[in-house]
């Protein structure tokens, strides 16, 4: 076991205090860094920010790290879990000289102080939790829950890397972080990096006290024990002793991680799964700050969670008070002249790259090496004739992935995850090319489990975007497969990696790294047996209200449609690419080199389903999704069938985002291009994928806007027929039609007639599917007519 000496405890203890200094600094202060001269309300901020509760654990870890570093020669990534710990993070930047090379502006000395200081919580600076702007950082520290996920998303496939993560007791107690602990069976110690997570419990959130500070240690070890880990203590209150226990637990946990590591992978072939190590570090919440405010307790209590010496303009000899904390520190032992800190606590970070805040890793752009990818044209599904032939989309894409993984085998840069659903969203040829990720007991019936495997499943969608996005945030490539209904799980996960890429694009220093990409099948209009609750298409919504060079939106009709888009998203970088389609066996409609065409323009004329090319458009028909699609086509193929003098236009939309005006988002349609496909007074009837109002939504500025008719999702929907789907929600072939009838007056008495037709199909359908349990011969059975 590693024991500090004297000498090093005192240099220690005072770099923690020159940490700590310097957190407080960024939440109070806007002038006077140093203290040079008696603190005034002028040298304040009007406005204090911050929170203040977990920064001197935080400052303790990140100089405890900095020093195995420097004995082990390490590459250690640093993701800092508890929210807004941004004071503690920054502080130790500016210790190891990283922030001023990211921010020249920032300087070392006392001007730069004065800035550094200034720009914390304040107009035009930095926010107070960590973010792109933060050099080091992956982890975006808005939102609790994420952490540890990112942490064993970077840690794959990154062998010589220790990727520690400090999870703050709050965020314990989230969902997200909850199942997160088990990311410890996925991680194989021969091939990928190791985490260290380092709970730190300091009792209180908030304003209350937390789950896990309040049980016993013997109910914490069962409950951290039962989810695989070896946890090592260490508490107190007594700054020189927590130092030198916690150096002497972080010595013997890395000790642990390097056997377990050096002996998977001195004897390859026998991986199997151990109990990593990971420290629990009990302190007071608020340590060292005011003991006491107004003769009510601060210090290791709630009070302290943010700003322990709030409105100090209001009160004023709370200036004093805050002097005197600021001088517990001893600064003028701290700093020297010109303000810099002194020689020999600049020499407790690293040197270059090893030090925290300049990790590559945290820069993935700087790594990332392009995606081999096959030629997607090679996995094309052979269409004679539109809707001649019929397959599954997702079951083509499934071979085109399966030789993404054979092509990137040897650089180990690209997975596959989702919720236990590869094999459900028939992507089953992936497991030709690699088994799933299982360190775990195995019995004679599994199947396509390994160590090495490729594919990562586990049924929390939460963890599979944490692992992804800490995945491509370290500079690799991966795609997200899920369900359309339960992506709505990770909502809010989705929000702040958008976040994150909207301002990572704004920061100069920040490379350009592989987009996330979701394929998103089972969707709402293909849930024969799951019913209700498997219908909803609203993540799409969500998605549209980010910024618009961030996201694309993609509806392939087909699968050879599909394979173009995959192929496009995969080699896409700083965006997120949502595709949304069935993977049930459907009629297919473009060969390849159409395909192409058509998905490379996003949207266009179908011109084998239109009949308006020698004269004025009646009515133009356009869709947006596989099964509006069909639908779509159907009901033409009956208004040519008992309507033959209605002239009509097909438009497929394929990228949504077409709809919106240029200014709105690059894959716009320009105003003429767009009426030149909806003209400018014809009525359009669309059916689409989604909630009806989104379509209205993109194109309200259209010219021809209010002669536009959406059927889409209206939250109708249970177990029934793939048919009795569209029926319930009005985006049937046989409503499309009455649609077209009803705004086209012109067909007067012959209209009212097939309208009446259309009316009693319904109801035929309705009887029909009660009594035989599926749908009509005429549906089931129905194809594009070849002659035409």
């Amino acid at each position: 076991m590693t024991t500090l000496s004297d000498a090093e405890l005192e240099t220690l203890l005072r770099y923690w205090r020159a940490a700590n200094y310097l957190a407080v600094g960024q939440i109070y202060l806007r002038d006077n860094p140093l203290l040079r001269e008696p603190l005034r309300p002028e040298h304040v901020k009007p406005r204090l920010l911050g929170h203040w509760g977990t920064c001197p654990g935080l400052n303790l870890i990140y100089a405890h790290l900095n020093r195995l570093i420097r004995q082990r020669d390490l590459d250690v990534l640093f993701i800092c879990g508890p929210g807004h710990g941004a004071p503690a993070v920054l502080a130790n930047l500016f210790l190891e000289g990283t922030y001023s090379e990211f921010y020249p502006h920032i300087t070392g000395d006392e001007e730069g102080l004065r800035k550094f200081f200034r720009q914390f919580s304040f107009p035009g600076g930095v926010p107070s939790h960590c973010a792109p702007q933060t050099p080091g950082s992956i982890h975006e520290g808005g939102e609790l829950g994420y952490s540890l996920a990112h942490a064993f998303g970077a840690a794959f496939d990154h062998p010589e890397l220790l990727v520690c993560c400090v999870v703050g007791d709050g965020e314990a107690e989230t969902g997200p972080l909850a199942t997160a602990w088990h990311g410890n069976k996925f991680l194989n110690p021969a091939s990928d990096g190791a985490v260290l997570p380092i709970l730190h419990l300091n009792g209180y959130k908030i304003a209350n006290p937390t789950v896990l500070a309040r049980i016993d240690e013997e109910e914490l070890t069962a409950l951290l024990t039962g989810c695989g880990w070896h946890p090592l203590y260490v508490s107190g209150d007594d700054p020189a002793q927590v130092h030198r226990d916690f150096a002497a637990a972080l010595a013997q946990a890395a000790d642990a991680i390097a056997a377990i590591q050096r002996q998977a992978r001195n004897q390859p072939g026998r991986i199997e799964r151990r109990r990593w190590p990971m420290l629990v570090l009990r302190t007071p919440k608020g340590w060292t700050g005011p003991k006491t405010v107004d003769d009510k307790p601060v210090e290791g209590t709630w009070r302290s969670h943010q700003v322990p010496l709030s409105d100090l303009h209001q009160h004023p000899e709370r200036i004093a008070q805050l002097e005197a904390w600021l001088q517990s520190y001893r600064p003028e032992e701290l700093f020297d002249e010109s303000g810099r800190p002194l020689p020999e606590l600049r020499a407790q970070a690293p040197e270059g790259n090893k030090r925290m805040g300049a990790c590559p890793y945290a820069n993935g752009g700087l790594l990332i090496r392009d995606l081999r990818l096959p030629e997607f044209d090679d996995y094309a599904v052979s269409v004679p004739y539109p809707g001649g032939t019929d397959a599954e989309a997702t079951r083509a894409l499934g071979r085109f992935l399966r030789d993404v993984i054979r092509l990137n085998e040897d650089l180990r840069h690209f997975r596959l995850m989702g919720p236990d659903e590869i094999r459900s969203n028939r992507l089953d040829a992936v497991f030709e090319a690699s088994d799933r990720v299982w360190l775990g007991r195995l019995l004679p019936t599994d199947e396509h489990l390994a160590p090495e495997g490729r594919i990562m499943e586990i049924l929390s969608e939460h963890t599979c975007q944490g692992w992804l996005e800490g995945y491509l945030l370290t500079g690799r490539h991966g795609l997200f497969t899920s369900y359309e209904a339960f992506i709505h799980i990770v909502d809010s996960m989705f929000n702040q990696h958008a976040k994150w890429l909207k301002e990572a694009r704004e920061v100069p220093w920040r490379r350009p790294i592989a987009s996330l990409n979701y394929l998103l099948t089972s969707h709402v209009w293909r849930q024969d047996h799951n019913g209700f609750t498997h219908q909803d298409p609203g993540f799409i919504d969500l998605v549209v209200n980010k910024k618009s060079e961030l996201i694309q939106v993609y509806f392939p009709p087909d699968a050879n449609s599909l394979l173009f888009i995959a192929d496009r998203c995969l080699r896409s970088r700083d965006c997120i690419n949502v595709i949304i389609v069935g993977k049930q066996p459907e009629p297919q409609w473009l060969d390849m080199d159409a395909a192409i065409r058509h998905c490379t323009a996003g949207i266009g004329i179908w011109e084998w389903a239109s009949n308006d090319q020698d004269g004025e458009t009646d009515v133009v028909m356009a869709c947006c999704g596989d099964v509006p699609t069909l639908e779509t086509l159907a009901a033409v193929d009956l208004i040519r069938t008992h309507l033959p003098e209605v002239k009509v236009r097909v438009v497929n939309v394929v990228d949504l985002m077409t709809l919106q005006p240029p200014e709105e988002h690059p894959h716009g349609l320009p105003d003429k291009a767009f009426d030149t496909l909806f003209t400018t007074d014809r009525p359009i009837v669309f059916a689409y994928h989604g909630y009806p109002w989104l379509i209205h939504r993109l194109a309200y500025r259209r010219t021809n806007h209010k002669n536009l008719h959406v059927r889409g999702y209206k939250e109708e929907g249970t177990t029934t027929t793939p048919f009795d789907m569209v029926v319930r929600n009005d985006i049937d072939r046989f409503h499309l039609v009455m649609d077209v009838i009803d705004r086209l007056p012109q067909l007067g008495a012959r209209g009212a007639h097939i309208r009446q037709l259309m009316r009693d199909r319904i109801i035929d359908h309705k009887r029909y599917i009660v009594e035989h349990g599926h749908d009509m011969p005429e549906i089931r059975n129905w194809r594009w007519p070849r002659e035409t």
